[in-house]
């Protein structure tokens, strides 16, 4: 009898454990609606989307962030950090490999600008493949020995699926897919030669190309899901060689498909792969704010060349008084809002206001630029964390109908 009992039990654990884990299963709470309504059950969940900050909190984030500016770092050791930045990136990847970072599968929902018409369509017949997101991240967000680091990248991007079909998301949707669709025209006029000499993808019909790819948390997410589409290509670039490297020894690296190489967005003279003009999507995900802000306006100008009419950015990065700023020791901050990590890598914290005059600076049309405010939680250790960060969708003005196509 006892045996009996034991095997009812595991065959209904294996049961339980079987249906959790499905891939197929949607998630029991809608994308993004996640609301904290009533305090008291903070900490039945990982994650709390459209949080609102109450003054007294807006106000100790402020104070907490001039208080850990107030010591800055030597300007020789500052020029140290400007001068070796891809040494300390290719010695994070040397470190960490491809174990660090979790794969961004929640970059279709909020993006679906990635894919052309056309695979957004059968995506969206496919019952959106990319639902089985799981809501419910790990607790070790916070612990892997790097103060203030990364942690959106980390297990809490898991969450990151939840978000954004506010009102000003569904506003997009309506007012701008007349717009955004128009590319599909831009695309059928590029049967014209451009500059024709041979280069990486010089076949396709639709280009993506992310900047800053690390281990390929981006890439590989967006390959499985194009490599069965004709015509589209996807290049990707950063400038430490060691990530480069760990993108092209993937199992699902395909040079079919793909084109990864070493780059320095920041250094003018140095040319890219392809033509000017070509790309019809630019993802730009946590990659800025590990620039120098001097610099950041020619990188994201120099970028803003590369789309084809119509074409866009889409921007996700570290927004002003997130928790992973408020964290620093005095000591670590270089400039205004910008922050040494103890492995010598850096970050900066934006406000809606800079990113939207950085990317108008650039003759792109803003379509969405939003702060995306969360309340992350460590159930174990019942610690609260506000995390902000900022996503914004920036789109080349279409040319006049003369100049796009004759």
């Amino acid at each position: 009898m006892n045996f009996i009992k034991n095997l009812s039990a595991s065959c209904l654990r294996r049961s339980k454990i079987q249906q959790r884990c499905q891939s197929n299963r949607r998630p029991i709470a809608p994308l993004g609606s996640r609301i904290l309504t009533d305090p008291t059950k903070v900490f039945e969940h990982n994650m709390w989307d459209h949080m609102q900050w109450s003054q007294e909190e807006e106000e100790r984030a402020r104070e907490k962030a001039t208080e850990n500016s107030l010591v800055r770092v030597q300007p020789e050791d500052q020029e140290k950090y400007e001068r070796e930045a891809s040494k300390y990136w290719n010695e994070f990847y040397k470190t960490h490999k491809n174990n660090f970072f979790k794969d961004r599968n929640w970059l279709f929902l909020e993006f679906p600008e990635i894919l052309p018409e056309g695979k957004k369509a059968q995506m969206n017949k496919e019952d959106k493949s990319w639902d089985h997101v799981k809501l419910n991240a790990t607790n070790n967000c916070t612990n892997l020995g790097f103060p203030g680091m990364f942690e959106e990248d980390k297990d809490c991007q898991k969450n990151s699926a939840d978000s954004l079909t506010s009102v000003q998301e569904q506003a997009y949707n309506k007012s701008q897919a007349e717009s955004v669709t128009e590319n599909q025209h831009i695309k059928n006029c590029e049967t014209e030669p451009v500059k024709r000499e041979s280069f990486p993808g010089s076949g396709a019909t639709y280009r993506i190309f992310e900047v800053g790819c690390g281990a390929g948390n981006s890439v590989f997410p967006v390959l499985k899901v194009i490599c069965s589409t004709p015509g589209v290509f996807l290049y990707c670039c950063d400038f430490a060689s060691g990530a480069v490297e760990l993108v092209k020894s993937h199992l699902f690296y395909d040079s079919a498909w793909c084109f990864a190489f070493v780059h320095d967005v920041c250094d003018e003279a140095l040319p890219y792969p392809f033509p000017e003009e070509i790309l019809d999507v630019i993802l730009l995900i946590f990659v800025l704010s590990a620039i120098h802000p001097d610099r950041m306006q020619g990188v994201v100008s120099r970028l803003a060349k590369l789309l084809k009419p119509g074409g866009m950015i889409l921007f996700r990065d570290y927004g002003r008084y997130d928790t992973s700023q408020l964290r620093f020791k005095k000591g670590r901050c270089l400039s205004e809002n910008f922050y040494v990590r103890g492995d010598g890598t850096r970050v900066y914290f934006f406000t809606e206001d800079e990113v939207h005059n950085m990317f108008t600076l650039a003759g792109l049309v803003e379509v969405q630029n939003l702060v995306d405010h969360r309340l992350q939680v460590n159930r174990k250790k019942k610690v609260k964390m506000q995390r902000v960060w900022i996503q914004g969708k920036f789109q080349k003005p279409l040319q006049p109908p003369q100049n796009s196509c004759q």
